[in-house]
């Protein structure tokens, strides 16, 4: 049977990966592509793909509720994967409330618009929700975050991604409507925005500019390769049960400054430097407010009941991840906007 998808977020870091994963390897699946295209949505993450017969993209605001009822009513959806979010950490303590709405409301909206579209006939649909580690708050040394590990969201993001867990569960529960979600450690590689961790150390070092680490770089972080992510999503989407979540993770911790001083060698090495040149570029910076110590995903239930783990090794996917963007500079630059230079400004100094 034909499988009507709507990925919403599909032209963001991940959402592109997963739209990718699923025209390639489902071709009589109908895979339709919504995303907004703000800042971090960029077409351009799709051209492989744009005229593949079982693609097509719209571009749409969850936010705007008409619009997405009328999507419901135009397309026969048999199922949403929702990756359609504000996600950066540092954006939404500086403004919150644009977190609230998409993460929030715009969720809502999805849910809403599943539940009137399904009614009565929801057996063979299905609402998966992406989520991330965050809403679990912070970790000490020891211990791992598993899908029993209560909520403990300490930032404007991971509050609103918290918000839109708890309302697919009860849209599940209130309205029967069937649902499924993920919360991912940090994911990295090709097409991701520069504001993020991995590409920002990437593309400083690669014009000579210094490298902001937050405190001294001691926070800690569980790193997945987004291909792997990709599958993951895959396998939940084709295998998970009703209802349930499944912590996604790497099994992969790394300090901040020491992740850092990994791409400053694979940099260096890269371009042909002599090692230890990038690293002098690293620089101290304020800590961010209320920022969590470290995040670890207990993964053991995704790959007992369903079969997944992660494939790429961490040092192969950063290989990978620093050859792609400096044989995308292009892309990098366009993507450069002034509008992403202020920001840059204002919150490193």
């Amino acid at each position: 049977m034909l499988k009507n998808i709507l990925i919403t977020g599909g032209a963001g870091f991940i959402g592109s990966h997963v739209v990718r994963h699923f025209v390639f390897n489902y071709p009589d699946y109908r895979v339709i592509n919504l995303d907004k295209l703000t800042y971090a949505g960029n077409l351009k993450n799709v051209t492989d793909i744009e005229s593949d017969s079982n693609y097509s993209f719209i571009k749409g605001d969850i936010n705007d509720v008409k619009f997405i009822r009328e999507l419901f009513d135009s397309y026969p959806f048999d199922a949403v994967i929702h990756l359609a979010a504000e996600s950066h950490v540092d954006r939404s303590i500086s403004g919150p409330m644009e977190f609230i709405k998409t993460n929030i409301t715009g969720t809502v909206n999805l849910l809403d618009a599943a539940k009137n579209s399904w009614a009565g006939n929801n057996k063979s649909k299905l609402f998966y929700h992406i989520s991330t580690d965050e809403v679990y708050g912070s970790l000490g040394r020891e211990g791992l975050f598993s899908e029993k590990t209560a909520y403990d969201p300490r930032s404007p993001y991971s509050a609103s991604k918290a918000s839109s867990d708890h309302m697919v569960r009860a849209w599940h529960h209130t309205y029967g409507l069937p649902v499924v979600i993920s919360n991912c450690s940090n994911n990295y590689g090709p097409n991701q925005f520069p504001e993020k961790l991995v590409p920002l150390v990437i593309n400083n070092i690669r014009n000579g500019k210094n490298i902001p680490v937050y405190g001294r770089g001691e926070n800690i972080r569980d790193w997945l390769y987004v291909e792997d992510h990709a599958r993951a999503i895959d396998t939940v989407f084709h295998k998970g049960r009703i209802g349930e979540t499944y912590n996604v993770g790497g099994n992969n911790e790394w300090k901040n400054i020491d992740l850092i001083k990994m791409l400053c060698g694979i940099m260096d090495k890269k371009l042909g430097r002599r090692q230890g040149t990038s690293e002098k570029l690293i620089t101290f910076v304020k800590d961010r407010a209320g920022h969590d110590l470290r995040y670890a995903i207990d993964s053991s239930k995704i790959t007992s009941e369903l079969g997944w783990r992660p494939s790429v090794s961490f040092e192969s996917g950063l290989e990978r991840t620093v050859s792609w963007y400096l044989e995308n500079k292009v892309w990098l630059n366009e993507v450069l906007s002034g509008k992403y230079k202020s920001y840059y400004r204002e919150q490193y100094g």
